[in-house]
């Protein structure tokens, strides 16, 4: 912003590079709309996926804890062993 401002041939040269960089990324983004589309539609999924892993680890992290806890034992013991 400044450079188009300022009226110095090297603020001129600044907004002139500025420019042509504008125009070479919208370019591109036009001539390779499809790409980035598909693009797009991956980080979706990802985003889908990463939500699912999240999900999946709680449940486990909750199974764990209950491992943890001690059990006791259910039935009879032979032998007289307590």
């Amino acid at each position: 912003m400044l450079s188009s401002i300022l009226n110095s041939e090297q603020a001129i040269q600044v907004n002139i590079q500025i420019m042509r960089i504008y125009t070479k990324i919208r370019e591109m983004l036009l001539a390779h709309k499809d790409v980035f589309l598909r693009v797009e539609q991956v980080e979706k999924q990802m985003i889908k996926q990463d939500q699912k892993i999240e999900v999946l680890f709680s449940y486990l992290s909750k199974f764990i804890e209950r491992e943890d806890k001690p059990q006791t034992r259910i039935g009879y013991e032979i032998g007289g062993k307590k």
